[in-house]
């Protein structure tokens, strides 16, 4: 069946189309052209239009353009627009004219480095030079990394390899630094919060190397359509960014639509879950042989659903290879395979998490299915562009999930479709953050008496207190690095936390072996002792987990449930840096400190998803130091209303804000946490704060604090707009009793 007949066919199913509360059609675009610059190197184009290039789009030629003039730029167009070229051609053309010329490219994963390695190959073969291009990674072996180091014209890289294997060991590449002409940044919309944090601090590192050997690259930055691009590319560089932005690239038909899974239980307002209904959309497309792609929201989504289809389509041996998993923590040669199958057409479904939202080459899909809403419109446009990559018809459905960010955007589909997509934030100036990149920076090169680090006026202070901390050693107007740890190792560049757990399997006691990995902080709900843990569909149990060492250990079974756990988090204000009046609400930003204990985790039955019972846990509190905003309630509130629904009011109310803020924030949901405290034991008064998940914050609780009381307003549209009678997990939440949509429309009325 054709994706077109498949779409023809949803639209007359009723059962379907009851469901759906939005079908948009984005008709197709033709190509806007421009011409190749005359200052490019011809043998350059002569290989593109080998390969039937005959003239670039509007954004490839004002890019290419600007690069060869010298201009740092951000260009900015949807997933598969042939941003490559904006930067290939460039580079190319400055390694034609001469050969000392080098250019450091960086990819947000392994798996973009090692796809766009592989065009820049089949072009530099096209132009038939001698142009040595290479990924230099984890994956390298050491034999090779001797030859990259020396003749690498081009260095395909990721920001953690940079970090740690090139920038503290810039001796060994003087050739690279000396004639460094390009840095390429790709997919800088990936890299926001704490990733994007510490990638600015790193791109401090290489310039201030590079200024050490003479060279002063030009930036090229790419992304995927964001609200601040320039401004990001900005923070990222240190430099003033030209920002590309008109898209010339062709487009075709893409039928968007919004479905919301049927009510099942009018008086509490519950509905059918995302799960099983993205399942049943998902097992369709299977059937009717269209290649499609699943996006879940959290590892266990994917692994539950990846389970559900493979049952689907096992053959008498067991084998389901039609469908597959792809999502961090499975190894990269797992991953490589999945992608080679993909691109030959071997799978039909890969239920992904946002892993592969980037734009790896993965051949052409014709339909997209996403099991809730991402979060954001620029994840959701960049998951959709993952089908219809050729120009061809595509479809892309959202399934609704109960929360309240969901059931916002799946009622009000004009917000989705005429807002900008949101903003990144970075915080480079996080003190967690730089201090650490500092004592990277010292250890690279020593920092001179007045030496600032990108205009950093507090660095003095900040190297003072390094030197206090016998870290580092000042001797002749030079602060040097005295400590005996290699201070790379400690820093993990996409979390502020230490290194990962790695996952062993002990099925077989002959022979151990580590099939994935996973951070600090996800590890206590996943991974504690008895928890089901899902691997490309397959159940295993957690043996044992060793925190000290930190590997968990688990064993193959098959069980009719899986596991999920429950966190408890307490919080205390240790600084008040700024509180001011908004209406009868005032409002406070400042520093706390939060300590989060997983006690207790359920059984959950696959097909019924019924509780099946409960078991301890018992694994070290974590505690962390952040920013947070608060809210503080007007005094009276306990005396007028009792305290259970003032309590059920107050769950409500931070229900909602949990899924509200990522609206504007452009974070996951998981960046922020929301507390609220019914009598606070700082203010004395009901206080309901939203804190970075994140040590040291990022600033998106200070984000928040700016927009005063907006949130709160979004609340009660959303609240009001709800169709139900007194509340429901799609408002105020599961665990609001009852009363709680009453009194909070009540609450946040007055305070309106």
């Amino acid at each position: 069946m054709t994706i077109a007949e498949y779409i023809s066919r949803l639209q007359n199913n009723p059962l379907f189309m009851d469901n759906v509360t939005s079908w948009q059609v984005v008709p197709a675009r033709p190509a806007v052209y421009g011409e190749f610059p005359k200052t490019l190197d011809g043998r350059v184009i002569d290989a593109l239009r080998m390969r039937g290039i005959q003239r670039p789009y509007i954004h490839q030629s004002r890019a290419i353009e600007a690069a060869l003039s010298g201009r740092d730029f951000v260009v900015v167009t949807p997933t598969a627009s042939g941003k490559t070229l904006c930067y290939n051609a460039p580079v190319l053309d400055a390694i034609l004219k001469d050969e000392a010329s080098r250019a450091l490219y960086l990819f947000p994963t392994k798996a973009l480095s090692s796809d766009q390695a592989a065009e820049l190959y089949r072009m530099v073969q096209d132009i038939g030079a001698d142009i040595k291009a290479y990924t230099y990674d984890g994956d390298t072996p050491a034999s090779a990394r001797s030859a990259i180091r020396q003749a690498g014209h081009v260095v395909v890289t990721n920001p953690d390899m940079l970090h740690q294997g090139i920038l503290p060991n810039h001796t060994k590449w003087v050739k690279l630094f000396e004639n460094l002409k390009y840095v390429v940044i790709d997919e800088i919309h990936a890299y926001r919060g704490v990733f994007g944090s510490n990638l600015a601090n790193v791109i401090r590192r290489l310039k201030r190397i590079c200024a050490f050997y003479g060279s002063h690259p030009v930036f090229i930055c790419c992304s995927a359509t964001i609200r601040n691009p320039r401004e990001l590319a900005g923070e990222m560089t240190g430099r003033d960014m030209l920002l590309i932005d008109e898209n010339g690239a062709p487009a075709g038909e893409r039928h968007v639509v919004f479905y919301n899974p049927p009510v099942v239980n009018q008086q509490l307002g519950i509905r059918a879950g995302s799960i099983p209904q993205t399942r049943k959309i998902a097992a369709d497309l299977l059937k009717a042989g269209i290649q499609n792609i699943v996006f879940g929201r959290s590892r266990l989504t994917v692994e539950v659903l990846v389970r559900y289809l493979k049952d689907m389509v096992r053959d008498p041996l067991g084998n389901a290879g039609k469908v597959r998993g792809y999502r961090g923590g499975y190894l990269p040669t797992q991953r490589r395979e999945i992608e080679r199958e993909l691109r030959a057409g071997r799978i039909t479904t890969v239920v992904s998490t946002n892993a592969l939202e980037l734009g790896i080459d993965i051949g052409q899909l014709d339909a997209c299915v996403l099991c809730g809403y991402p979060g954001t419109i620029a994840s959701t446009w960049q998951q959709a562009g993952r089908a219809g990559r050729r120009g061809s018809v595509s479809l892309l459905i959202v399934v609704a999930s109960s929360g309240p960010l969901d059931q916002y955007i799946i009622t009000h589909p004009e917000y989705f479709f005429n807002q900008s997509p949101e903003q990144a934030l970075i915080n480079p100036n996080n003190l967690f953050i730089l201090l650490n990149h500092i004592k990277c920076a010292a250890y690279e090169l020593p920092f001179e008496d007045g030496e600032l680090f990108e205009g950093m006026e507090d660095t003095p202070e900040l190297l003072e207190y390094l030197k206090d901390e016998n870290i580092l050693r000042q001797v002749a107007g030079k602060y040097y690095w005295m400590a005996e740890e290699f201070p790379q190792a400690g820093i993990n560049l996409r979390s502020a936390t230490d290194q990962n757990f790695l996952i062993v399997d002990i099925t077989d006691p002959k022979k151990h072996r580590v099939i994935g990995e996973m951070d600090r902080f996800t590890v206590p709900m996943l991974l504690h002792q008895y928890a089901i843990y899902m691997h490309e569909g397959t159940q295993y149990q957690v043996e044992q987990l060793d925190f000290d060492d930190k590997k968990a250990y688990i064993r193959r079974v098959d069980v009719g449930y899986y596991t999920d756990a429950d966190l408890t988090t307490s919080l205390k204000v240790l600084d008040e840096f700024e509180r001011e009046p908004s209406g009868p609400i005032e409002r406070a930003r400042g520093e706390v400190l939060t300590s989060s204990i997983v006690t207790v985790f359920k059984k959950i039955a696959f097909d019924t998803h019924e509780n099946l019972g409960w078991g301890p846990v018992t694994l070290p509190e974590l505690e962390m130091q952040t920013t947070a905003c608060w809210w503080i309630l007007p005094d009276g509130l306990e005396e007028r209303f009792e305290r259970e629904p003032l309590k059920n009011a107050m769950v409500g109310l931070a229900h909602l804000l949990r899924h509200i803020a990522p609206i504007y924030l452009m974070c996951a949901p998981q960046d922020i946490s929301v507390v609220y405290h019914v009598k606070d034991t700082f203010t004395g008064r009901p206080t309901i704060y939203l804190y970075d998940s994140v040590p040291g914050g990022i600033g998106l609780s200070d984000k928040v604090f700016e927009m005063e009381n907006g949130l709160f307003a979004r609340a009660l549209e959303l609240l009001t707009a709800c169709p139900c009678q007194d509340g429901c997990p799609s408002c105020v939440g599961p665990a609001a009793g009852s009363g709680a949509k009453r009194t909070l429309i009540q609450i946040l009325e007055e305070l309106m």
